[in-house]
């Protein structure tokens, strides 16, 4: 159990942090496009790309190498394709309604 000086402490810091101005829709929505971008660049690298790469881009299990990095960089790429869409959908909606932040 904390002292009673550490717990005064520990709630003057909780109370002087005011609430972020995010959503928790927004966090969650992006760790889902996250989320999807990583799950799907790792299938795209291991299944479609890896059988084709030469061996120095091919990722050799519990090694780091450059075929990590160009999983990650496939992700990255995949992640701001999403971007872009739901940008993209997101703008298209009703007239009058743009998004809100």
């Amino acid at each position: 159990m904390p002292s009673a000086k550490c717990q005064v402490l520990i709630a003057a810091f909780l109370a002087s942090n005011a609430p972020l101005p995010v959503s928790n829709k927004c966090v969650l929505r992006r760790l889902l496009k996250q989320l999807i971008a990583v799950v799907v660049g790792s299938l795209l690298y291991f299944f479609v790309l890896m059988p084709h790469l030469p061996p120095a881009g091919r990722h050799q299990p519990f090694r780091i190498d450059i075929g990590l990095l160009v999983d990650a960089w496939v992700c990255l790429v995949l992640y701001g394709a999403i971007e872009w869409v739901d940008h993209k959908r997101r703008r298209k909606g009703p007239a009058g309604e743009g998004r809100k932040r």
